[in-house]
């Protein structure tokens, strides 16, 4: 086992290993053999959604990672849907002296190629945050062209309210609730004080 110094002693660098299904309907035993077969001595697996920027068994995986270490996930959209959402996890994970490796998209840091991949994902990361922007005032530009003024409506549509009240219902074995509020409101897009108003409403 490959071991590094860090001026006190030698210890081992460790593959840390993540999975995430999506349902609690599915099973994630195959991400977890295959974690396992990569050399992952730690893994952590989470049943949430892709979009939700807290996920427990992620975060845990994270403070785990010690310099050396290497993330080790199946595909890249385990650890994000969004290309903000990957630099995220590539600046935290690099910001400790790890390294990421996706098995099926052949991605490693720990190489160049590897490397200049996530250089390049987070100019794109700039870059849709720039176009974002630029659109977000275009739109403004032309509200206030014909009369209005404003910005996008913090009001969540009818399915999305069913869908929050009944993530806010949901309780686990253990008898507390499965979502906060804020995981709530990261899933939906919305401010957490947008969402607590429609929760408020629904249990007058």
């Amino acid at each position: 086992m490959t071991e590094i110094y860090d001026g006190k002693g030698a210890f081992p660098i460790m593959l840390i290993g993540y999975g995430r299904v999506s349902t609690r309907d599915q099973h994630s035993e195959s991400q977890h053999d295959r974690l396992t077969a990569a050399g992952c001595q730690r893994i952590y697996i989470d049943k949430a959604s892709g979009t939700l920027s807290s996920r427990p068994e992620f975060d845990r995986a994270l403070d785990a990672l010690r310099e050396g270490d290497v993330f080790v996930f199946t595909k890249l959209d385990r650890i994000g849907r969004s290309v903000k959402m990957l630099k995220d996890t590539a600046d935290r994970v690099q910001a400790v002296g790890a390294g990421l490796r996706a098995l099926d998209q052949s991605v490693d840091t720990t190489t160049p190629e590897g490397r200049l991949f996530f250089h390049i994902l987070a100019a794109f990361a700039e870059w849709e945050r720039d176009m974002i922007v630029a659109r977000t005032m275009d739109g403004l530009e032309a509200a206030r062209a014909r009369g209005r003024s404003g910005g996008r409506k913090p009001k969540l549509k009818p399915y999305q309210v069913e869908r929050a009240r009944a993530m806010y219902a949901e309780v686990g074995e253990d008898g507390k609730r499965r979502w906060t509020v804020q995981q709530i409101a990261d899933d939906l897009g919305v401010k957490r004080t947008t969402l607590n108003g429609y929760l408020t409403q629904a249990t007058r």
